[in-house]
């Protein structure tokens, strides 16, 4: 009785860790990307299409006369760059607002990083850049931040993703191993 008493409490410990690994996600704030280079950006290959949303904040200026490009990519360095998204004449980046682009470039994996690029003398905020792609999930970076002039300004989370997943994976598979063992244990003393 006290082994079976034993066995659902691993399992319930079993449980909670591996739900708290794989659904705790630390979201790191938006930084200045050191040594970032358009030119690296590939343009071969198959080519993809991607719908980008990029949110204005509230606390926006009312419109911009910001120049804003965008990149972004997966961990494998396929990349996919757009320049100047900003059209003054069709109201694009207004307070508040949403704006959607079909932006096509390089097939990726999972896109796991995004970097803007403002130049001019607004101080445009975005809220947030949302990005669809082919075969992945959706992914969201919030910004909600001012975004500072002529550098590269975004999030990159390739590598912090693929070492929470191995943690992840390997603590599955250790907890696992020492199930079996606590079955093989009870069959063994019923």
């Amino acid at each position: 009785m006290a082994s079976v008493r034993l066995f659902f409490t691993l399992i319930s410990f079993v449980f909670l860790i591996s739900t708290s690994v794989s659904e705790s996600k630390v979201l790191d704030p938006p930084h200045v990307a050191e040594s970032f280079n358009v030119s690296l950006i590939q343009k071969l290959g198959n080519t993809c299409a991607y719908t980008v949303i990029i949110s204005t904040s509230c606390s926006s200026t009312r419109y911009t006369r910001d120049q804003i490009s965008v990149a972004f990519g997966d961990g494998y360095g396929n990349q996919i760059y757009a320049p100047r998204l900003d059209d003054p004449s069709t109201k694009t980046f207004e307070q508040c607002s949403s704006d959607t682009f079909q932006i096509n470039g390089p097939c990726t994996y999972q896109i796991c990083y995004v970097y803007l690029y403002r130049s001019g003398p607004d101080g445009w905020i975005p809220n947030s850049v949302k990005i669809y792609s082919h075969g992945s999930k959706a992914v969201t970076f919030p910004y909600n931040t001012y975004v500072p002039e002529s550098v590269w300004y975004g999030f990159n989370y390739c590598n912090s993703a693929s070492d929470s997943n191995v943690l992840a994976i390997g603590l599955r598979r250790s907890v696992i191993i020492l199930l079996g063992f606590v079955v093989a244990g009870t069959t063994l003393l019923l």
